[in-house]
């Protein structure tokens, strides 16, 4: 049989766009693929998306199931709202008659006798369909068949050179119930695909798969989050960076407020990101939607993800302090996303970021609060690693990023910082509540800013029904920051209670 093909074939798409991104386009045709993972991790649905997506491009795919019935593979299918009336479906059998032989025969052992049945029955359930496509499920059936590890081993080459002589792209299912250390199907298999399923103490099961092999092709390495839906799996590829630059202009975005666009030295550099840090109510979120809602007044989008306030409190308390939303929502120019973390993985909220970088060309990202974001998440590990990675292509994509960071606290030494994200950002602003005249009142500084200049002074910061305020600075104190000043001066620097009246 030719079994010549052209060196870079076309790739065997999956059906499954995320796991495709990551592949480069899916599996090399006509060869053998593990696909591994404990019960529950999502084999079964991703081998079934592989064959309906065969049949979508009118290649004919056979399911040889070992382990589950058909009745079960139509029940999984339907509750995805996929039909298999057009896949084949074997149950390859197992006499009973060769289990009931005993290890007492005197040529042959019962499982040999039993695995060599298995295997013809097998090689002529595909003879008869000749399938471009194959699954078969799974593995630990043979391998018990098999008895020993050379006799194993040998089956699964007798399975390859049998399915490559056909010009078939098979994947081979297997559920991890052998020992740890037994790593020779990963050698024979040409690529092979991890899916790990793991139960964190709290909130949703996670899950998530690793290309471990994959010969002849570049693919993306890494742990990658994925969720099984209605519809199968939904994988989020793992963001890096440097695959997404462009150039950036250089120009800045302004905040209408003068004072506050003074004090950042006219304003914020597209393609950075500020960190925003402070107790609780000295109005990060309220300055961060200022930045959201100047954008979407010169015609550009910008979203805003909030992990700690209901969509309605949002809404209501901007309202309360002049921000009016509601235009720009209504003309789709600023989409506001609340997230439930608990049930959410960080591949799949940094797939959302993009989604809307990328889809609505967001112009400014407001991510309220890392605070929200990390503590769901204690048991996730390199949280801050991908973080890094978000903020570096958000940069890269020309987009005003803005990060809440709550301090725990209110008054004094007492305040610290849950994390350090102060390395990640290229602009700090620090909020801070400080006592003077027999009232708490607000200050804001900028600590630092990559990208240009900035005034080094501490401003008070206002906050009321007609909106943002900035004080002239406050020479006059002395201990701004500790939340107990010392006053200095000789003349009232701090803003009056009552909003001034034009006029």
């Amino acid at each position: 049989m030719d079994n010549t093909q052209p060196l870079n074939p076309s790739p065997a798409a999956t059906g499954i766009i995320g796991l495709d991104n990551i592949l480069g386009g899916g599996f090399t045709p006509h060869r053998l693929y593990l696909i591994e993972g404990n019960p529950g991790a999502g084999k079964t649905t991703l081998s079934l998306q592989f064959l309906l997506e065969g049949l979508r491009h009118s290649e004919r795919g056979l399911y040889i199931t070992l382990s589950e019935t058909a009745e079960e593979l139509h029940e999984s299918a339907a509750s995805h709202g996929w039909s298999l009336d057009n896949l084949e479906i074997y149950e390859l059998p197992i006499a009973d008659d060769l289990r009931s032989l005993d290890s007492q025969s005197l040529m042959f052992h019962a499982s040999e006798v039993e695995l060599g049945e298995t295997m013809s029955t097998l090689f002529a359930a595909v003879e008869r369909s000749k399938p471009a496509r194959v699954v078969v499920d799974s593995l630990s059936d043979l391998r018990l068949l098999s008895q020993s590890p050379l006799r194993y081993r040998r089956q699964v080459l007798a399975l390859k050179q049998f399915f490559a002589e056909r010009r078939t792209t098979v994947l081979l299912l297997d559920d991890l119930t052998a020992e740890a250390n037994d790593r020779q199907l990963e050698s024979i298999a040409h690529g092979v695909v991890l899916l790990e399923h793991l139960s964190p103490e709290y909130g949703a099961e996670r899950r998530r798969l690793r290309v471990t092999k994959f010969r002849g092709r570049a693919f993306r390495g890494g742990f990658h989050d994925f969720r099984i839906i209605r519809g199968g799996l939904a994988v989020f590829p793992r963001l890096i960076a440097a695959e997404h630059h462009q150039p950036v202009a250089i120009e800045l975005l302004v905040s209408g407020v003068s004072e506050l666009d003074k004090l950042l030295g006219g304003g914020l550099h597209y393609g950075t990101s500020t960190l925003l840090i402070g107790p609780a109510g000295t109005g990060k979120s309220s300055l961060a939607t200022q930045y959201a809602l100047a954008a979407t007044a010169k015609g550009e989008r910008a979203v805003i993800f909030t992990f700690d306030e209901a969509l309605n409190v949002f809404l209501a308390r901007s309202a309360g302090i002049g921000l009016d939303i509601q235009p720009s929502r209504e003309a789709n120019r600023l989409q506001i996303q609340q997230i439930d973390p608990a049930e959410l993985a960080p591949g799949e909220f940094i797939h959302l970021v993009r989604a809307e970088v990328e889809r609505i060309k967001a112009r400014v990202v407001v991510i309220d609060s890392l605070n929200g974001y990390l503590n769901a998440m204690p048991g996730e590990r390199f949280l801050l690693a991908q973080l890094h990675e978000l903020l570096t292509y958000l940069g890269q994509r020309g987009v005003v990023t803005m990060l809440v960071v709550g301090q725990t606290g209110l008054i004094g030494a007492g305040m610290e910082t849950p994390l350090d994200a102060s390395y990640l950002a290229d602009t700090v602003i620090l909020l801070r509540y400080f006592e003077a005249s027999g009232s708490v009142r607000r200050a804001i500084s900028v600590v630092k800013k990559r990208s240009g200049p900035h005034e080094h002074t501490i401003r008070e910061f206002q906050i009321d029904a007609g909106g943002l305020r900035l004080g002239a600075p406050l020479y006059g104190f002395q201990g701004v920051l500790t939340g107990v000043p010392t006053y200095r001066g000789s003349a009232k620097p701090l803003l009056d209670t009552e909003r001034p009246q034009d006029g």
